[in-house]
This record gives C-alpha cells, sequence and structure tokens, in this order.
C-alpha cells in the first residue's frame, strides 16, 4: 500500500483547499511557535547541542553504511531475548505476516499504539478489512479514528482539532455528555479505553529505536497508552521500520538527548520504555508471544543514493515546525502520511516521481529546516535534487516544459530578449492588468505563471529598458561625472581622498 493516501486530488487542489482552512493553519501556525520556542530554549541551555547533532550524523550514517550487518545483529538478538522475527521485504510482505499472526492466534481485536509505520503499510485498513476490531489508544489517534480522519502532524496528529470539535466528535460518535473541558474529554476517553486494553487479543506498537546489542525495542510517548499496549494483551506485534536501529545502548543516549528536544521542545517524554521480548517464567506482566515486523519497504533502494541521507531521520518533526509552506497549507495538503520537509524528500523517494512528481514543489527551499533537523539531513538540498531529477527525466509537464525551452531560446538571442521583455511582455502585461502596475489574479489562466498569480502580484515590465535609457542619456551623464570630479580612484569621494 503507498505512503501517499490523497491521489483523488493533485497538490494545487489540496493547497487550495488547506489555504480555505483558516482552522487548520492557523491552529499549526499556534502549534509551531510554541514547539519552536520551547526547543529553542532547550537547545540554548545545551552547550553541546551541536556535537550532539554531529555524533547524532555519524552513528546513523555508520549504521545506513554497514545496515545489514546490524539487521543480523539486531534480529540474532532479538530472537535470543524471545521475539518470533519476520522479515518483511515489501509493505505487503508486512501485511501477511500481521495476517498470519491473527490468524494463528485467532485474535479478534487489536489495541495499538501511535506507529508512523503501521500508518505507512496500511495496517488498519487490512484488520478491518478481515474483521478484526482494532482501536487507537493514542489520544490524538483516537480522534482521527473516530472522524475517520488522516493525521496533520507525524507527532501531534489532530492539530486540526480544537476542544469544541473534538466533544462534538465524541457526542456523535462515541455518546460523550460532557463539557469541552480537556481534562473532562481526556477523563471520558480513558474509562472508553480501558476496558479495550483489557478485553484486546493482540497490542501492536511501532519503535522509536531498537538497540542491536540488546535485541530490545524502545518506545517514547507521553500518554500511559503505549505502556497498556505493550504489557497487557497476550500478543504483541511491534512494526519496525530497518531504519530505526542504533549500536547499543551509548548511542541510544544520544538519540534519547536529541529526540525530545526536537520534537516537542522538552528535555525528556512522560514515558521512555525499554521492551525485550515476551513476560518470563515468574513475571506478572508483558505479553505472552511478542512478534517484531521488520519492515524495508523500499529502505534498501535509497542506499547509494543521494537520499541515502533520510535513513538518519528520527521522525521527530523539527522541520515540520519550522516549515513556512507546512504552516499554510498544513500536512493534509502533502497528501502523504509524512508530511513537510521531510515528507516531501521520503515520499518523492519511496513512491516514485510517477507518483509524487508534484511534491518537490512544494517548498520554498530557504533551508530552515536543515537549521533544526536533529541529524543534520540536507532536506532542503534533497529536495532540489528531486526537482532536478523530476526535469531531467521529463515528469513536469509537457506545457511547462515548452514554456521554459522557450524562454531559454528567447533569453539566449539578445533581439529577441530585447523584443519579448520590453515589447510583447510589457505591453502584454499592460493589456492583462487593464492599465494596472501589476498582474493579479487576471493571469491565473496562463499555465506555470498562475501559480505566482493565484496569491501575489507580479509587478507589470517597463516599455523602456535601462540600457535604452543609458543610451539616450550617455553622453550627458559622461558630462556630469567629469564636471562633478568622480574617478574610479576616488570611489564618489569628491575630495579625490579615496579611501586607501
Amino acid at each position: 500500500m503507498p505512503i501517499i493516501y490523497n491521489k483523488e486530488q493533485n497538490l494545487q487542489e489540496r493547497v487550495e483547499a488547506a489555504l480555505a482552512d483558516d482552522f487548520k493553519h492557523n491552529a499549526i501556525e499556534t502549534a509551531q511557535n510554541t514547539f519552536h520556542a520551547k526547543r529553542s530554549l532547550l537547545v540554548e541551555a545545551l552547550p553541546m547541542w551541536e556535537e550532539y547533532r554531529d555524533a547524532c550524523k555519524a552513528i546513523r550514517d555508520h549504521v545506513t553504511e554497514n545496515l545489514d550487518y546490524y539487521v543480523r545483529e539486531f534480529a540474532t538478538n532479538a530472537e535470543a531475548a524471545g521475539y518470533q522475527m519476520h522479515y518483511a521485504p515489501t509493505d505487503v510482505d508486512a501485511l501477511h505476516a500481521v495476517l498470519d499472526i491473527v490468524e494463528a492466534t485467532g485474535s479478534l481485536s487489536c489495541v495499538k499504539s501511535k506507529s508512523m509505520m503501521t500508518e505507512e503499510i496500511g495496517v488498519n485498513d487490512l484488520l478491518e478489512d478481515i474483521g478484526v476490531k482494532c482501536i487507537e489508544t493514542d489520544c490524538a489517534e483516537a480522534i482521527i479514528q473516530t472522524a475517520g480522519d488522516k493525521p496533520s502532524h507525524i507527532v501531534v496528529p489532530a492539530l486540526h482539532f480544537d476542544r469544541k470539535a473534538i466533544a462534538e466528535l465524541f457526542r456523535q460518535k462515541r455518546g460523550y455528555t460532557g463539557t469541552e473541558v480537556p481534562e473532562e474529554i481526556t477523563h471520558f476517553l480513558r474509562q472508553v479505553l480501558r476496558e479495550e486494553f483489557l478485553s484486546a487479543d493482540i497490542g501492536m506498537r511501532g519503535c522509536n529505536f531498537a538497540v542491536a546489542e540488546t535485541g530490545s525495542l524502545t518506545i517514547v510517548s507521553n500518554e500511559g497508552n503505549g505502556r497498556m499496549v505493550d504489557s497487557i494483551p497476550e500478543v504483541q506485534i511491534a512494526v519496525v521500520g530497518i531504519d530505526r536501529i542504533v549500536p547499543d545502548l551509548a548511542t541510544l543516549d544520544v538519540m534519547m538527548s536529541l529526540l525530545p528536544r526536537s520534537a516537542v521542545g522538552a528535555k525528556i517524554t512522560s514515558y521512555f520504555t525499554i521492551d525485550k521480548g515476551p513476560r518470563r517464567e515468574g513475571e506478572t506482566d508483558g505479553p505472552r508471544e511478542a512478534h517484531i515486523i521488520l519492515v524495508d519497504n523500499g529502505r534498501h533502494n535509497l542506499l547509494g543514493t543521494p537520499f541515502q541521507e533520510m535513513a538518519r531521520c528520527m521522525r521527530c518533526g523539527a522541520c515540520l515546525n519550522t516549515c513556512p509552506v507546512y504552516r499554510h497549507i498544513t500536512g493534509h495538503g502533502y497528501g502523504s502520511i509524512y508530511p513537510g520537509p521531510m515528507g516531501i524528500v521520503l515520499t518523492t523517494a519511496l513512491e516514485g516521481y510517477e507518483n509524487a512528481a508534484q511534491l518537490p514543489y512544494a517548498c520554498t527551499l530557504c533551508g530552515a529546516c536543515d537549521d533544526v533537523c536533529p541529524s543534520k539531513i540536507p532536506l532542503h538540498s534533497l529536495v532540489h535534487e528531486h526537482r532536478k531529477n523530476i526535469v531531467a527525466g521529463g515528469y513536469n509537464s509537457p506545457v511547462e516544459r515548452g514554456i521554459y525551452k522557450g524562454a531559454a531560446q528567447m533569453m539566449g538571442h539578445m533581439p529577441l530578449y530585447r523584443i519579448g521583455t520590453s515589447k510583447v511582455a510589457a505591453y502584454g502585461m499592460k493589456a492583462l492588468s487593464m492599465g494596472g502596475d501589476s498582474l493579479t489574479t487576471q493571469a491565473n489562466w496562463i499555465p506555470v505563471v498562475n501559480g505566482w498569480t493565484s496569491s501575489r502580484d507580479i509587478d507589470n515590465m517597463k516599455t523602456t529598458q535601462f540600457r535604452d535609457w543609458f543610451a539616450k542619456n550617455r553622453n550627458g551623464l559622461s558630462e556630469s561625472v567629469h564636471q562633478e570630479g568622480y574617478t574610479t580612484a576616488t570611489r564618489g569621494d569628491k575630495t579625490g581622498r579615496g579611501d586607501a
């Protein structure tokens, strides 16, 4: 199943819908400001922040360059800890592994903690199709599931709902009778989910980092649901991307110094759990059997390409929290479960240009994402690399190719350039603007140009170019310069002293 979840609309249609939703992008603006400010304070308080970033980059690159070794080491140690390992080269293989476990255990219900990997491969749709009750237990994910919606952020997926909308949603879909006070809503949800935890056959979770040396899994959260998913159901399934592996507990410490600060502006989250296999004899909690589905789903294909650097991404969302484009078009504007700068690079690399050639253009290339990425991924350079590949491969539209080919011919030929700018374009823009000084929405029918005029103005070109004015006034300018005593040596200093 693909990463892109909305192929019914193209990028422009999704963006227009997002821009029309004032609440949605205002909510994201507020969240961005909050997270970014909190992160900045913590970064300033940690003098070795850049050293941590350098260490993270080195560790993650080392694992990527030796990925097969670390996958084997992790799998070997995880099996020794009691996990049952399943290898999934593709999303379909991963879903088959889930299906096999469900059938073998006779499971009829599943509780899940937040997991981007299960979103990526479409686990919820599979379980629904085979009649297994699947419940999202993270508060935000429960809101999204109840609404039949999609996440708008990889860390705080229900940003586009306010307390009033949540209360009304729960009244209509879950029988909620309380007020819009967040604590009351949370208490209600806790009561509802408690029964689901106690009756579920399977607990399913993702993984922030998998430790190769110990064969253990970590999960980071701010709600207690993650630990309940891990410890109450008799069967546990962890769906883990092969790019989640770190060598040992020492390197895990580096990652955990960066992840919560970058994600939500906190030194550490409320819950940090390390799991190591099913419950052992004499233990009272934990699953009877524990499975790990190790998923590739295109990640190996990135090795040896410029996009290999995306293997360093720890899914913190810091790039989303600083991106000016994400602020306005929201997560839903991208049409992918991975929005923002990291989503542009990763989705396009995994989906291919046939399916995602529009995404790299949802970026200003401002580079703000590079500054905050804890793994030092050059995100804006990778977006630019995608754009170059799209043009080189002919994935951009024929209309766009024709326009730019014609523009290149004109700009490479001086007489054509002068006619095209001072005559054709200048008079044409004047006519389109109906005598005004700039083009606005009147030009929205023109391909390529409408990408600018739909939201910004373009000043009209002048019918007289500077070179024409200069040629006409050359003699008068030379005489004026001579009379004023300007020379190259004085650089404008009329005293003749210069600045030497």
